[in-house]
């Protein structure tokens, strides 16, 4: 049974969105803000976590950054429809995913399906004898089986999201990566993102290495056609 935390200061959201994942099979922990569910969450993590940007005592994106000092599970943002620069914004601070309310108790069920169905592929792939080796491409290492990163020898804390696109884009150097096929390697065919999606994840991963190595150039634009990974860029 997969734990969900829910985080809103919308206490019919929370009840309502409760009822309806439970009937589902998750075990749901809830909270009606973030500093109680900071708390509550770097003592005990759960498997995902649902989060409402706009709260009192402290947002969603701040409830987010400090998650991130310590874990890496899977997270949603709840954003108003109209707020873009939520979207954009929760996506660089490593959100893997994001919905505008009002939203359908069905629509949100089924991204966090998909949301945990993307940390299982990391898993299970993990399990064959190829995969579970670690992937070493100059001074990157990826390693499936414990989902860590390093560059030069220094962890680079990823989300799951951003470990399978690095890992897709890693595979096969000098190939490139259209953004269709990288939202096919992250997204479940059943959940609709577009190409900011992709380009946000992509900033995030960037800026993630340059806080290591402020040389870091291995992810290459290729504009009006995708991403790729450039061995040369590795080299020191």
């Amino acid at each position: 049974m997969a734990v969900v935390a829910l985080v809103d200061d919308d206490r019919n959201i929370l009840t309502s969105v409760t009822i309806a994942l439970e009937a589902e099979g998750f075990e749901v922990r809830s909270y009606t803000d973030g500093a109680a569910a900071l708390a509550a969450l770097d003592a005990k993590a759960p498997d995902m976590a649902v989060l409402d940007i706009k709260m009192p005592r402290m947002d969603g994106m701040e409830l987010l950054r400090r998650l991130r000092l310590k874990h890496n599970f899977p997270v949603i943002f709840l954003t108003s429809r109209d707020d873009e620069l939520d979207e954009v914004l929760g996506l660089k601070m490593g959100a893997d995913d994001y919905i505008r309310k009002p939203f359908s108790q069905r629509l949100l069920i089924e991204r966090i399906r998909a949301v945990l169905r993307r940390v299982e592929s990391v898993s299970s792939r993990s399990e064959t004898a190829e995969d579970a080796k670690p992937m070493v491409r100059g001074p990157l290492v990826l390693d499936p089986h414990r989902h860590t990163c390093s560059w030069q020898n220094k962890d680079v804390t990823l989300t799951v999201t951003e470990f399978l696109l690095l890992q897709a884009l890693a595979q096969r150097p000098g190939h490139v990566k259209s953004r269709d096929q990288l939202m096919d390697v992250a997204y479940d065919d059943q959940v609709y993102v577009d190409d900011r999606t992709i380009d946000s994840h992509i900033k995030r991963l960037r800026k993630k290495f340059k806080m290591v190595d402020d040389s870091f150039s291995a992810i290459e634009t290729l504009y009006g056609v995708g991403y790729r990974y450039n061995e040369a860029g590795t080299r020191n």
